[in-house]
């Protein structure tokens, strides 16, 4: 497919958009760029799914990187995680082919809205008791993720799937894992997020890649907005507290994930 060249603002801007949410809530900026590709661009679940990934490794490993210098990180107590998520990336990602033919695309659209429902209803829930809060505490330097191996090998397994499966972040797993199972401090636990699905998605986005599901007309401007954004994202996480954001974004798209469950069954709205 090749995407005009007007159109390349729009790619852009929904890239830069993507990269900021990501960089500042801990996401990978899929529940902004799925439904754009699905039903702005207008590519097929499968390929919607394979160009979306792709973006959002970039957007994951600008904001992972920025985290990083602003001493959110401690590279190291993620390690298994890390490597759990990559294995389980991998496995989904030969199971996408089986629902991207024979016309199980549809699947995608519905797994999509489910999970975009679930992370939804966690943004509205997060948001109205974030919105009394001015600022975030900031975690000191370095500041590692606790846990048992168990726990980080099976935190990581879990958030795996998604991108490997249905070509979107795991923000919406690891987030909440971090800051309610291990006890991470929120910037840390956003932090820890984006370096690992940054892996993950690195794993799926190159099985997609080599199965045939990424248009790189698409993908090119879209990565590079991710990327301007994730940097961006990851500076205003340092001095606004999301509660607001997480708020209007919960909302917003708790509306797209109807319209992906919808249609999966063909209903158009």
């Amino acid at each position: 497919m090749s995407w005009p060249i007007a159109d390349l603002p729009l790619l852009l801007s929904g890239g830069l958009l993507a990269g900021a949410l990501g960089g500042l809530l801990g996401i990978g900026g899929g529940i902004v760029l799925m439904p754009l590709l699905r039903f702005v661009v207008g590519l097929s679940p499968a390929y919607a799914a394979g160009t979306c990934v792709v973006a959002v490794f970039f957007t994951t490993l600008g904001g992972s990187y920025r985290h990083y210098r602003l001493g959110h990180l401690n590279l190291r107590s993620i390690v298994p995680i890390i490597v759990s998520g990559a294995v389980a990336s991998a496995v989904f990602s030969l199971a996408f082919v089986y629902l991207a033919q024979w016309g199980r695309g549809r699947w995608l659209d519905f797994g999509v809205g489910i999970v975009f429902a679930l992370i939804s209803a966690r943004m509205i829930a997060e948001g109205i008791p974030g919105l009394a809060t001015k600022s975030a505490d900031q975690p000191p330097a370095g500041t590692a993720i606790a846990g048992s191996l168990p726990q980080k090998l099976a935190i990581g397994g879990a958030a795996g799937v998604l991108p490997g499966l249905l070509g979107i972040g795991t923000g919406g797993i690891l987030v909440p894992a971090f800051t309610f199972l291990l006890s991470a401090p929120v910037k840390t636990a956003v932090a820890a997020s984006l370096t690992c699905f940054c892996f993950n998605a690195l794993i799926s986005s190159g099985f997609k890649f080599a199965q045939g599901y990424v248009d790189p007309s698409v993908a090119f401007p879209i990565c590079l907005g991710t990327l301007i954004g994730a940097n961006l994202g990851a500076l205003l996480n340092k001095r606004f507290a999301p509660g607001s954001v997480k708020l209007a974004f919960g909302l917003v798209f708790s509306c797209v994930s109807l319209k992906f469950i919808l249609s999966a069954f063909g209903v158009s709205v």
